[in-house]
């Protein structure tokens, strides 16, 4: 199914390296273009099949194609690539036929391939599902389709990180060589000393991509200039924020490039032991990433005496529990060690002591992801993109209510309103936009007037809120905030390790108070009424007190979103607290039913269904609602077949 060619791989990599063996340059030519499908023979069918395309129902149009293929005995090569970035176009399937350009199309589910195919492979487009073509000058043009970069999803984006995901076979270590893979661990190892390696990523301006910002090469030479005579690499994937996919799309879509900048950030520190830690739930990424490390060691690009180089590099794969709290790297090394993942007071900082007690660097996916593009094109063409202080791209995972969801990578310095409504089509069926949520659980929510900020460390830090590892939520005017901010503070005091009281026990009183303030006050003494105002008064001030003195970075960022929403929203926490309303709607318990007596047929279905007998009336007329009665269970609004139910 993802057949490749028998490459010695030591030879081709010196070749597209160096030059090498010139003797032998038509059959390398030749081996680069079918590998990176220049030059195809038979017709090829690549079909996504990261998670989001799984859950679309990728699987089923993998073995729709394949029967499909069988039964029509069609010679055809099937390769499962990962995720592009649309993931709202699940399942996609691309098309290559002898001569002619990649097409893609969309939402291709298992009843849609055999039309597909009966088309395409005969020259003929479909009237349907067409998403683009690929564009390549020696291949012939599909007349009409639209370049897929020229959509625009894809228009304002520059792809470094995601370059392949989505395009190459990550099962194929060979294509990803064809494709320029790998040559920047052998440059390194053949001509950079370890502190040249940390001198170029600190000059390319990297900075680390896991939301705190710092700058990347800095924390290497720290880690290298501490004297020890081990030394460790961590690529923290314990990606665990709400409805974040980015490492995860890395790792399922282009699992060398990963290993190749963990490769060379080791290198770079004198580590002769890699982690890649990653989240036992990603069980896709996890087999991966293993199928492509045994790859690596059986080419010789890990193991004992890289390349001749005598440099030697063991990676390992662990799978964390699924802590949100094994984000924090402190709290990450412990689990490493086989403890329980709770945080350590820093200082010490890890790349002075960390794992095992030894000098430790830890490093986000993405941070790594970008490093052999860095070596491979120099400092100075990094450091051109982006802003003066945050260079390079960001990819996003967008989700929410935006009309295109899916992965963007975006130049540093785009705004806001580029990403929202140039690249995701702006907000679904033109609703208006109420605020973004950015860095996860961590970050902060933003309003509407704040669509101009720009992506960059400092300007969002200005904006009141954090970069954060990538996760952007879009809500619409339907949102209720006060309800967002219990959600993420009710996920936070669950993640909690529990460790510091501030935390442990601040972010459950918080959550607390918001649940008070979103739960009709059915049958309330005067003592709990106070109690309740109380609790809102003081919500603010335990909000600084948990974000001052918790022990690490979960429980000091956990009161953000509350914050910000009390910040940009507060009238909204005021209708909640004293009218008892929600706007939006979300409120269940705040929900107000009543019957329209001009649709009301009098049939009786909901006063019969009430558990509190708040429904009134006779048999064939006009039933009311007591409101005083009325517990907002919204059984009425379920049974009512007259639409005769509503609610304010």
């Amino acid at each position: 199914m993802n057949s490749t060619l028998t490459i010695d791989l030591p030879r081709l990599l010196a070749y597209n390296l160096t030059g090498k063996f010139k003797e032998d340059a038509a059959v390398f030519e030749l081996q680069n273009s079918k590998l990176k499908r220049d030059v195809v023979d038979k017709p090829v069918l690549y079909i996504g099949t990261g998670t989001c395309g799984w859950v679309a129902g990728a699987g089923k149009t993998l073995q729709a194609t394949l029967n499909y293929l069988k039964e029509k005995n069609i010679d055809a090569e099937v390769v499962e690539v990962g995720c592009i970035g649309l993931c709202i176009h699940e399942p996609l399937m691309d098309v290559q036929l002898p001569g002619k350009r990649r097409i893609s199309f969309s939402r291709i589910t298992e009843e849609k391939v055999e039309p597909l195919l009966d088309n395409i492979l005969n020259n003929v487009l479909p009237d349907q599902n067409i998403l683009g073509q690929y564009s390549h000058p020696n291949h012939e043009t599909w007349e009409g389709v639209k370049l897929l970069n020229e959509l625009a999803y894809f228009r304002l984006q520059n792809r470094l990180v995601l370059k392949n995901c989505g395009i190459i076979n990550p099962f194929s270590i060979e294509e990803y060589i064809a494709r320029g893979g790998y040559k920047s661990l052998t440059r390194v190892l053949r001509n950079y000393s370890p502190d040249k390696v940390c001198a170029i990523i600190e000059e390319s301006g990297l900075r680390g991509r896991g939301g705190g910002g710092f700058i990347t090469g800095r924390k290497w030479k720290t880690a290298l200039n501490t004297s020890n005579e081990q030394r460790y690499l961590i690529c923290n994937g314990d990606e665990s924020d709400p409805g974040a996919f980015m490492d995860r799309a890395i790792f399922e879509g282009d699992p060398h490039k990963l290993i190749e900048g963990v490769a060379i950030a080791a290198y770079a520190i004198n580590a002769g032991k890699a982690f890649i830690y990653v989240r036992a739930e990603y069980s896709l990424a996890v087999d991966r990433l293993r199928r492509a490390l045994k790859q690596a060691n059986e080419g010789g690009l890990l193991g004992q005496n890289i390349l001749g180089s005598g440099f030697s590099l063991i990676i390992q794969v662990r799978e964390g529990a699924g802590a949100f709290v094994c984000g924090e790297e402190t709290a990450l090394i412990s689990s490493i060690e086989g403890k329980r993942g709770t945080p350590e007071p820093k200082p010490p900082f890890p790349a002075i002591k960390g794992l095992f007690g030894k000098p430790t660097v830890v490093n986000n996916v993405e941070t790594l992801a970008n490093v052999p593009a860095i070596i491979e094109n120099g400092p100075a063409w990094f450091a051109s993109i982006g802003t003066e202080k945050s260079k390079g791209t960001k990819v996003f995972a967008i989700a929410g209510k935006v009309s295109v969801t899916g992965l963007a990578e975006v130049n540093m310095g785009t705004s806001l309103k580029d990403l929202i409504y140039y690249i995701c089509g702006g907000i679904k069926e033109g609703k208006r936009l109420k605020a973004i949520q950015l860095g996860g659980p961590s970050g902060s929510c933003l309003p509407e007037k704040s669509l101009d900020v720009l992506i960059d460390y400092e300007a969002l830090l200005a904006a009141g809120t954090i970069m954060g590892s990538g996760g952007l939520v879009v809500m619409d005017e339907d949102t209720c905030m006060v309800d967002m901010a219990k959600f993420f503070t009710d996920f936070l005091q669950k993640e909690s390790c529990g460790k510091c009281i501030p935390c442990r026990e601040g972010t459950r009183r918080m959550h607390e108070i918001l649940e008070n303030i979103t739960r009709r006050p059915m049958n309330e003494s005067g003592f709990e009424t106070l109690e309740r105002f109380k609790g809102v008064m003081q919500l603010e001030n335990l909000a600084g007190v948990i974000k001052d003195t918790s022990l690490c970075g979960l429980g000091q960022t956990a009161p953000n979103p509350l914050l910000s929403a009390l910040k940009y929203f507060r009238e909204e926490f005021e209708e909640h607290i004293f009218d008892r309303k929600c706007r939006a709607g979300v409120c269940k318990d705040l929900k107000v039913y009543y019957i329209d007596v001009e649709k009301c047929t009098g049939c009786t279905a909901c006063a019969k269904k009430c558990p509190t007998n708040a429904i009134i009336g006779s048999p064939r007329i006009p039933h009311f609602i007591i409101e005083d009665k009325c517990i907002g269970c919204g059984i009425c609004f379920d049974v009512c077949k007259f639409v005769a139910v509503f609610t304010k």
